[in-house]
């Protein structure tokens, strides 16, 4: 679970930069100045980050690990859509690994006479 949403973020942060570049040469030829393409990206990156804060709690506690995945894979692949397919499948298996995780019970102990 760790790894799917470290790899998920780092993939979705490059995916974000590529899509802020494209934003940028949108509004560079565009009559208005101005792209929205630019804040998506900017959106999809504060969102990657969140997923890979996200697995930095997965040891600790999975289920909000699992819920900050979940958010980040949804919201990333609703900002900048396709270029956040790897990212956004990547962070929704992590998280749903995280929310459907059971903890692992300890054996009683037993006295020793």
């Amino acid at each position: 679970m760790f790894a799917m949403g470290l790899v998920g973020g780092i993939f979705g942060i490059i995916a974000a930069i590529v899509a802020m570049m494209i934003g940028g040469v949108d509004a560079a030829l565009s009559d208005s100045g101005t792209s929205q393409i630019t804040g998506l990206g900017i959106s999809a990156l504060l969102f990657s980050i969140l997923g890979i804060i996200g697995s930095a709690f997965s040891k600790s506690k999975p289920k909000l690990a699992g819920t900050l995945m979940l958010i980040s894979g949804v919201a990333g692949f609703i900002s900048i859509s396709m270029f956040y397919i790897l990212s956004g499948v990547l962070l929704i298996v992590a998280g749903c690994m995280g929310l459907f995780s059971k903890k692992k019970k300890e054996a009683p102990a037993t006295a020793a006479i």
